[in-house]
């Protein structure tokens, strides 16, 4: 993930490489030797690793979803810390800004784990499947609940509706040209965070 700054295990290789491959031409567009090639191994080499391409994809969806979740939740259990211990922690408008910050890491270093998703995903067999669609709830729901800390008024269906709707603003990424193209990570960083929370601002303020 983006938060990594350790050297990238080979199995972590594979997927970075995978996930670009099959995000850039399908997933039936990419060949295990060609996802080898791209690490520096045999084809027949990955099975060490992988026992196919399927394996490969339900790991890469499977797992970024389980990273979003466990990501969010740490961020939330840190503000929980910081406010036990007296720190003021700026209430649940920063936990919201938090976990906006934890997504758009996501979706600017991780471009190629959206297009896959919304690409890929009905290829995954059913278990694989329902559970990626069972973390990415809880993940809905858990902003949900900070959503209504900041906006109380805010009903619960309207709350889900704009966490859906920023979600589709910043998975949005794979359509804003190339990494070089765009302004600076920063900027556009800066940018898509002003957008959500404008975004969750005018249902919760309306």
């Amino acid at each position: 993930m983006a938060t990594r700054t350790d050297a990238p295990t080979r199995r972590e290789q594979i997927l970075k490489e995978a996930a670009r491959l099959f995000a850039e031409r399908g997933f039936h567009g990419v060949g295990v030797d060609e996802i080898g090639a791209a690490v520096g191994i045999s084809g027949p080499g990955l099975y060490r690793h992988f026992p196919g391409k399927d394996a490969m994809l339900a790991e890469l969806l499977v797992g970024i979803s389980d990273s979003l979740l466990t990501g969010a939740k740490r961020r939330l259990a840190e503000a929980d810390g910081a406010t036990g211990s007296g720190a003021d922690a700026g209430g649940p408008g920063a936990v919201l800004d938090s976990l906006i910050e934890g997504h758009i890491d996501f979706a600017l270093d991780d471009r190629p784990l959206i297009t896959l998703h919304d690409r890929e995903l009905d290829r995954l067999r059913d278990a694989d499947r329902k559970m990626v669609r069972q973390l990415q709830r809880q993940y809905v729901e858990l902003w949900v609940g900070v959503l209504r800390e900041v906006y109380p008024a805010l009903a619960e269906p309207a709350a889900r509706s704009a966490v859906h709707s920023v979600f589709g603003l910043l998975n949005s990424t794979p359509h804003l040209g190339r990494p070089g193209s765009l302004p600076g990570r920063a900027v556009t960083a800066s940018l898509l965070h002003r957008m959500a929370r404008g975004a969750f601002a005018a249902v919760g303020e309306a």
